[in-house]
């Protein structure tokens, strides 16, 4: 190909140059008059090469446009992973990416007609980069019910601040409808305005020109006409998905719409990973249910792609990847169980799994899905402490069993009726005592939405001249309480201030009505 358009460039060129080299020569062997008959045949060869010059002048311009698309041609064919200098705007705002592959337009040739459908939509984000664990959501229409928050609270769920800085959420629509796009990306608005705004969390769609036409594929293995639409689709979903994702973090993990995750997920995902860095894999493992919890290096994530668009009408995506080891592993001279073994040593699983497909309505209209992953377990509900002794109490109506005095005795969770502005948890100790750290957790996984909010954390020092001082970073609050922090999303911790020291008593203060009731699991 290369060859090819060198060789037409060439061809151009030494076209341009003839056309240039007579037009000059026309005009320089101008007749002065036409005085005898051989002047007259002179004169009307040369009113014959002006027009031929004109010809000639509008044949070089149309040859400079060839030469120029054969540049851009050439440029086109080159690129292979773009670079954050490469794809940065004029503006200097946050770079977007052409999801560009050598054989991209061979794969999906309607592309041609509109090169910029491969630029996907940044509909929210903030264009962070550099993490270490990407995560990729593709979202669909749904004709019964949407998970998709329940899924976003769940990956959220106990996150610390470090690690949401080291992390990035990436909800892909893989839809063209701008009205829905728009209505997915005030939802996570809604929902997550403060990790929308960190930059932990990004909505992205597709260009209305990226999908081509699937009314007319090849029915195999079975399928309806539905579902090989909706597994071709689906592999086209998760190839765009990779390819925006590939320069965003060091590793890419592949969810759905319709998970949740176990508390502590990001930390044994890093720990698993870095165990296995060093050895060769494919792909970590961290749900055995089809594509759900596959982690892939970003680096692969390039050569994944190119395999799945290679065959996206053939076959569904989980075997498609299951192709990929075989092609890498496999020997065709050796039997079944060999290249079981083979195939084997490039995919690590991790377990208790980390991913539970929760949706009972599959994206497919109309089949019902019981997946469930055997290996998940249980989730832990709540958090138990050894607590110092203290007195319990609240202004909190508590709901059945999941009373205060058993969620600090850490036998279950603190549920409550919705709180109003001036409720309280108190905290009475015995003694003074000494209050090095306190952490305070709401909500849980599967009440990820009852959470404390604009809720203060205050202790009581036992010594009265420390209530008399005025204390720099710290606000007073009544009978003797001073703040020393605040509930953010869903949770509160931090050190305890020697000069606040002994402490008699510890409490959270609700500052503002409240909508949800309210779940203290971490006490």
């Amino acid at each position: 190909m290369r060859r090819e358009m060198r060789i037409l460039s060439v061809r151009a060129g030494i076209l341009l140059a003839v056309a240039c080299f007579v037009s000059l020569a026309w005009i320089t062997s101008t007749p002065q008059n036409e005085g005898s008959p051989q002047q007259s045949v002179l004169y009307d060869l040369y009113k014959r090469l002006l027009v031929a010059q004109e010809v000639g002048l509008q044949v070089s311009r149309d040859l400079i446009a060839i030469v120029e698309e054969l540049k851009n041609m050439s440029k086109l064919a080159n690129i292979t992973h773009p670079t954050t200098a490469d794809t940065r705007q004029p503006n200097g705002s946050d770079p977007q990416m052409l999801l560009l592959l050598p054989n991209i337009f061979l794969f999906l040739p309607h592309l041609r007609q509109h090169p910029s459908s491969i630029l996907p939509k940044v509909v929210v984000g903030q264009g962070r980069r550099g993490v270490s664990i990407v995560l990729g959501i593709p979202t669909v229409k749904r004709v019964k019910q949407s998970y998709l928050v329940s899924t976003l609270s769940s990956l959220l769920y106990g996150l610390t601040s470090s690690q949401q800085q080291d992390l990035l959420i990436v909800v892909f629509v893989a839809e063209t409808d701008s009205e829905y796009i728009s209505s997915i990306a005030d939802t996570v608005r809604k929902h997550f305005p403060r990790h929308v705004e960190s930059g932990l969390m990004e909505v992205v769609s597709p260009s209305q020109f990226y999908y081509p036409d699937l009314t007319n594929l090849r029915q195999t293995f079975g399928d309806t006409v539905e579902r090989v639409k909706w597994r071709t689709k689906q592999n086209l979903d998760f190839s765009f998905l990779m390819l925006y994702a590939q320069d965003k973090g060091t590793y890419y993990v592949q969810l759905e719409d319709d998970v949740i995750a176990k508390v502590g997920y990001y930390t044994d995902m890093k720990t698993f990973v870095t165990k296995e860095d060093s050895k060769e894999w494919l792909f970590l493992e961290f749900s055995q249910l089809g594509f759900i919890g596959k982690m892939f290096r970003t680096c692969d994530l390039p050569m994944i792609a190119e395999f799945f668009l290679m065959f996206y009408r053939d076959k569904p995506i989980d075997w498609l990847l299951d192709h990929i080891l075989w092609v890498k592993s496999c020997n065709p001279e050796k039997n079944a169980k060999h290249c079981d073994e083979q195939k084997a040593l490039l995919k690590k699983r991790h377990k208790p799994s980390l991913f539970q497909h929760v949706g009972l309505h599959s994206s497919l209209p109309g089949k019902i899905q019981n997946l469930k992953d055997k290996d998940f377990g249980k989730q832990a509900l709540f958090q138990a402490h050894n607590n110092p002794a203290a007195e319990v109490s609240s202004s909190l109506t508590h709901y059945q069993q999941h009373s205060l005095d058993r969620a600090y005795r850490g036998e279950d969770f603190f549920w409550a009726l919705t709180p109003t502005q001036n409720d309280y948890i108190l905290f009475t100790f015995p003694k003074p005592i000494h209050i090095s750290r306190y952490v305070f957790r709401s909500g849980n996984i599967e009440t990820s939405g009852d959470q404390l909010y604009n809720t203060t954390v205050e202790v009581l020092p036992s010594n009265v001249s420390v209530m008399a001082k005025e204390l720099t970073g710290y606000r007073k609050s009544d009978k003797g309480f001073i703040i020393i922090g605040a509930f953010e999303n869903g949770a509160a911790e931090g050190d305890v201030d020697d000069a606040l020291q002994p402490i008699s008593a510890l409490r959270l203060v609700v500052q503002s009505d409240a909508d949800v009731w309210v779940l203290l699991s971490e006490v």
